[in-house]
């Protein structure tokens, strides 16, 4: 019997097996991954604007070659997928891609996808990904990086992310790359640890306490925007207060006799009630106690603190006259800074110089802006104020002129009106998808000239000063209802702390100072360039192909990298080009831009040649 049973397995075994490989081989065929067309095309179909994703044709292959617009192949396999700048819109739905089994690097960058930040560990091999301007809101889980542990670089900068830094960045041992600025991230930056960590920027947002002692390597401009962060590049953190257990002592005694105040005022108050000073042996009231309306405190304002109801401010005596501040112009009508405090506040931005506020005065309804400096205590009462005359006494149409300004050792406050419109780096980049029309090419001649006129105005005015304005940029141009621009944060080299100043003044990104250590009366020119070439592509200055860790001559030199005949197609903004006539023209701007950004500062134009040049430009 035993020995039947033998031959029955004998016989029967390698049928079993051979069952059982055809079943494997059917169960992994059924769960094979789709085709990578299919996972593409099922990506670009769950957006709500993919027009610029047409090329994506399911009758060819995505790879070999270029057939797919920013699809980057490797081995004949999708490595990466780089759309940026194409007005893509809807959620960004990473778990898509997950099919793509040799995905590597994703860039969504300058597009309009909205909603909480995207699941990316669906694809934990992911080496890079970028998610820099876009519409992006909400929180970040601290663990939304867990175990993934071959990303390298993450970029999420300008986008509207709130709530604490992920703590999961800093368990990630490869990650050399983090970009997180403009956003609103609050509380503390969390414990980097990671070696590697080469390019590193949180600057522009919300957040507070020590800077990690392994991230203050890196320079102000990683971290400024931020005034309540303290240690490395920003200010001093103060030391911990220790209380003596006498001074607690104290401290309860002090309050008990404070109670014991109030309990025998309470008696006395309720004596007098009860038998009241006759009418003639009253005491005149000395002062009346009047609420004061919602309060400007600057430094409420500036941490994000809701105004209070407030009582006169304590002194010896309460009529006593308030602080004036110093005005510029006799065209306007006066306040002091008392009236300031009490108006209703708004705080517009933090920069590299300070916090800039909205406040709207009293019954008047004006509108003014107060800017609060801090990197100006060097400076001595009678240079600042003659300096503030100074400036005060320009007038073109092309700056924003100073009412007012306010002289304190620690501090100063500088007041200009109220502009109802956005800077020109809101129009180029902050905007999009928000209902802001884009500029066309009239209007963006228009400013370049405007910035041109009123750069040049302060050279013929300011001829002792190296660099006229100093710190010119997209963000210190405003543009009024009428699209003229009026330039902002000029003239303020001569009283910024020269200690300070080459860590948050324009000027000194230029080539000469990275050169040479200096600046010089051509480096004002660069920064125009600069402009010329941002207002141009759309792009910001630095490192515009891949929104990296570079310098402000990055422009310049992505333009330059790429071939001349391109520049129609690949170089200029697609929300301004038209017709090839204007093409020509904005080619033009784009060549003067070039020329203004000359690395050279002996082959650099002159700002007469530039404006000369610029204004033969045609709309």
């Amino acid at each position: 019997m035993a020995l039947v049973n033998h031959n029955i397995a004998t016989h029967l075994l390698p049928r079993a097996l051979l069952l059982l490989s055809v079943f494997l081989n059917l169960s992994l065929t059924s769960y094979s991954a789709p085709p990578e067309s299919e996972v593409l095309i099922k990506f670009r179909d769950s957006l709500t604007d993919n027009s610029a994703l047409s090329s994506w044709n399911p009758a060819k292959p995505p790879c070999p070659g270029d057939a797919w617009a920013g699809v980057i192949c490797q081995n004949d396999k999708v490595w990466g997928l780089k759309l940026q700048n194409m007005g893509l819109k809807g959620k960004f739905d990473i778990s898509i891609l997950k099919d793509l089994p040799l995905l590597r690097t994703i860039s969504i960058m300058q597009n309009q996808f909205e909603g909480d930040f995207p699941n990316i560990r669906a694809i934990s091999a992911l080496k890079s990904i970028y998610l820099s301007d876009n519409k992006f809101s909400g929180e970040i889980k601290p663990d939304a990086f867990d175990k993934m542990t071959g990303l390298r670089k993450f970029a999420g900068a300008r986008n509207q992310f709130t709530g604490p830094i992920p703590s999961s960045l800093t368990t990630l041992p490869l990650l050399t790359e983090l970009r997180l600025e403009q956003n609103a991230f609050t509380g503390q930056i969390p414990n980097f640890l990671q070696d590697k960590l080469t390019v590193f920027n949180v600057s522009e947002n919300q957040l507070d306490g020590p800077i990690p002692d392994k991230l203050t390597k890196h320079d102000l401009t990683a971290f400024m925007g931020n005034d309540e962060l303290c240690g490395g590049p920003m200010p001093q953190c103060p030391a911990p207060t220790e209380i003596s257990a006498g001074t607690i002592v104290l401290c309860v005694i002090l309050a008990v006799a404070a109670l014991a105040a109030i309990f025998v005022a309470i008696i006395i108050l309720r004596g007098r009630k009860e038998n009241p000073v006759p009418e003639k042996q009253q005491k005149p009231v000395a002062t009346q106690v009047h609420k004061k309306g919602p309060s400007m405190d600057i430094d409420k304002v500036e941490k994000g603190m809701p105004p209070a109801e407030n009582s006169p401010p304590a002194g010896k005596n309460n009529n006593q006259t308030n602080v004036r501040l110093t005005f510029l112009r006799e065209d306007v009508e006066k306040f002091d800074l008392t009236d300031l405090m009490k108006a209703s506040a708004e705080i517009l931005g933090s920069g590299v110089f300070g916090s800039t506020f909205k406040a709207a005065l009293g019954r008047s309804g004006r509108v003014m802006v107060v800017k609060r400096f801090r990197q100006m205590n060097n400076v001595g009462r009678e240079e600042f104020q003659e300096h503030m005359r100074r400036l005060g006494r320009l007038k073109h149409k092309n700056l924003l002129p100073l009412v007012a300004f306010y002289y304190r050792k620690e501090e100063k406050l500088l007041v200009t009106q109220y502009i109802d419109n956005a800077n020109l780096s809101a129009y180029l980049h902050g905007n999009r998808g928000r209902g802001v029309p884009s500029l066309d090419w009239p209007k963006r001649l228009k400013i370049v000239k405007g910035v041109a006129k009123g750069l040049q105005y302060l050279y013929n005015e300011l001829p002792s000063i190296v660099t006229p304005h100093g710190h010119l940029k997209s963000s210190n141009i405003l543009l009024n209802d009428t699209w003229e621009p009026q330039l902002t944060d000029y003239a303020l080299y001569p009283i910024v702390n020269q200690d300070q100043a080459h860590n948050i003044m324009i000027a000194y990104r230029a080539p000469e100072y990275k050169q040479q250590g200096r600046i010089t009366k051509k480096t004002d020119v660069w920064s125009l360039g600069v402009v010329i070439l941002e207002v141009l592509t759309g792009r910001y200055p630095s490192n515009p192909s891949q929104q990296g860790n570079g310098n402000d001559s990055d422009l310049a030199d992505w333009i330059q990298f790429i071939d001349r005949e391109e520049w129609k197609t690949e170089v200029l903004d697609k929300n301004m080009t038209g017709n090839t006539k204007r093409q020509d023209e904005m080619l033009k701007l784009l060549d003067i831009g070039l020329s203004c950004c000359e690395p050279d500062v002996e082959k650099r134009w002159e700002i007469k040649e530039a404006v000369e040049r610029i204004e033969k430009i045609k709309e």
